[in-house]
């Protein structure tokens, strides 16, 4: 079983997207190879506690893994959703504060 209380976070890039925040974390191991963890975290309205799902993506998927995940993206864009405008929900830090973009 993997224990990553051992391993170091070296870089982190957090996605708030609605109900659910998504952590994008690259970690090193005791031997200085590198990993990341990709995390899903809702919060439970019944009890206030947060659920979480990770994900653990090791250098050798790496390739692999974003050729599926562009393939993927690229063809509900394209195939299934080409009318949807994708861009509509693109914002940054500010823009979930409540600011406008550019203001």
């Amino acid at each position: 079983m993997h224990d990553d209380r051992d391993n170091r976070e070296v870089f982190s890039k957090k996605v708030r997207a609605g109900k659910r925040t998504y952590f994008f974390d690259v970690k090193t191991t005791k031997g200085n190879d590198y990993y990341i963890t990709i995390t899903e975290s809702k919060k439970r309205f019944d009890d206030g506690n947060y659920v979480k799902h990770k994900i653990f993506l090791y250098k050798e998927d790496f390739n692999k893994f974003m050729d599926a995940f562009t393939e993927t993206v690229n063809h509900v864009k394209s195939e299934l959703m080409p009318e949807y405008d994708f861009e509509e929900f693109q914002r940054d830090d500010y823009d979930e504060l409540g600011s406008s973009a550019g203001s």
